[in-house]
């Protein structure tokens, strides 16, 4: 590099001398402002349940999950991404349930606004929690259909912004979605209604945990292969980002996180775009389960994995950790 001073002259280790000296030279900061939290939805009142494969992370009713935002919005979080447990009895082929006024995501929205109004609320876009076959699209002799689908889920969206939400995350991966479900928010006038799109989403063996926590484990049918990105590739990405913000996208994602930070920074360098990462369920699961078993130290691989999104150019991380580590920025 131009311009360094040789050995004794330059002695990097000044400035990493003491606290206050690296903490003035941080070139990445972590805050509370940086954090959106998951939260699975349950049908009952005052009701919680364990998800056995993500470890200290619950189901909650709408009530408990009024209430936990509540306290979080209170300490600094600024929004939260719902997502449902949603009963077998309700999943079809042509996941009905994911346009249904009265779903639980699109109830807890209007619940959590009314209660927490100073709060973001993000929605996911997308079929899988209502779908029996267990895709985010429809499917019709095997096939995950592209078109049929993004009208399936521009219905979806509308009455998600109808409900309250602020921001849709449109996670699904068909093509033209974004173009679509934008066309129909400025015909209905929801022109406020941010998307963040997941622009960035891989075919992935890091969701295991997650398709528990939502119910779709069992369900699914074959793989995601032919809709999601191919692990691969980093070009691709971009393309799918380009396409998307010239859909009418205002934020993109990627996911999963770490893995893929070599693609944060890449779109985050290309686009210069609000740009997301979802640190997943099965990078979640990791950590504990190493932090379990005394391999790690819990609260220092957290704030560091943190660190390593806003570094790759991060502008917010979705993460189950937000309520550890809301308590850990605070200290």
């Amino acid at each position: 590099m131009i311009g360094l001073a040789e050995f004794p002259y330059r002695r990097a280790r000044r400035t990493r001398s003491t606290q206050w000296i690296r903490d003035l030279t941080a070139e990445s900061n972590l805050s509370i402002n940086d954090l959106i939290w998951p939260i699975f939805i349950m049908e009952g009142e005052n009701s919680s349940e364990n998800i056995d494969s993500l470890p200290g992370v619950s189901r909650l009713s709408i009530d408990l999950a009024i209430g936990k935002s509540k306290q979080l919005f209170d300490k600094g979080l600024c929004c939260v991404a719902l997502f449902p447990y949603t009963p077998s009895h309700l999943k079809t082929p042509n996941c009905e349930e994911a346009w249904n006024p009265g779903n639980l995501v699109n109830k807890a929205t209007r619940a959590i606004k009314n209660q927490v109004p100073g709060i973001g609320v993000m929605l996911d876009v997308a079929l899988d929690p209502y779908n029996s076959l267990g895709h985010d699209g429809l499917v019709k002799n095997g096939k995950v259909l592209n078109d049929e689908s993004v009208e399936a889920l521009t219905k979806q969206a509308l009455v998600q912004a109808e409900s309250g939400a602020d921001i849709l995350g449109p996670s699904d991966m068909m093509d033209g979605r974004i173009g679509s479900i934008r066309s129909a928010l400025e015909s209905k006038n929801f022109k406020e209604t941010m998307i963040l799109s997941y622009s960035a989403k891989y075919a992935s063996s890091f969701y295991g945990p997650f398709r528990d926590a939502v119910g779709a484990a069992g369900s699914l049918k074959g793989d995601k292969k032919t809709y999601q990105i191919n692990p691969a590739n980093l070009n691709e990405s971009l393309r799918e980002v380009a396409a998307d913000l010239n859909e009418g996208a205002d934020m993109v994602m990627v996911k999963p996180g770490m893995p893929y930070l070599d693609i944060c920074r890449k779109i985050k360098d290309t686009f210069a775009v609000p740009t997301f990462a979802y640190q997943v369920s099965g990078e979640y699961a990791m950590i504990k389960a190493a932090t379990k078993n005394g391999w790690l130290d819990e609260n220092q691989v957290i704030l560091e994995s943190m660190l390593s999104f806003k570094r790759a150019g991060c502008d917010g991380v979705l993460t189950y950790f937000a309520p550890q580590l809301i308590e850990l920025l605070k200290e």
